[in-house]
């Protein structure tokens, strides 16, 4: 895993606690590049929300602490 993946893999980990305070849990299905590659579990999985969480949430913060140019992409 190069430092880039490491980075993000540790900064997500680090964000669970808040989805499964919630029910929801995430899984990193892959790290290619700048491209992650999450499935929602749990609450989050069926949640109208999932989509925010996922842009204004983690995406935003990985962008913010990380790499501008990171993006996100939900998989089922």
């Amino acid at each position: 895993m190069d430092e880039l993946s490491k980075r993000i893999s540790d900064r997500l980990e680090e964000l669970r606690v808040h989805l499964q305070a919630d029910g929801g849990d995430l899984e990193i299905v892959s790290i290619e590049g700048k491209t992650v590659k999450l499935r929602l579990r749990g609450a989050c999985g069926g949640c109208p929300h999932a989509a925010m969480t996922i842009k204004a949430g983690l995406e935003r913060i990985l962008r913010d602490e990380i790499d501008p140019e990171i993006t996100i992409e939900r998989v089922n």
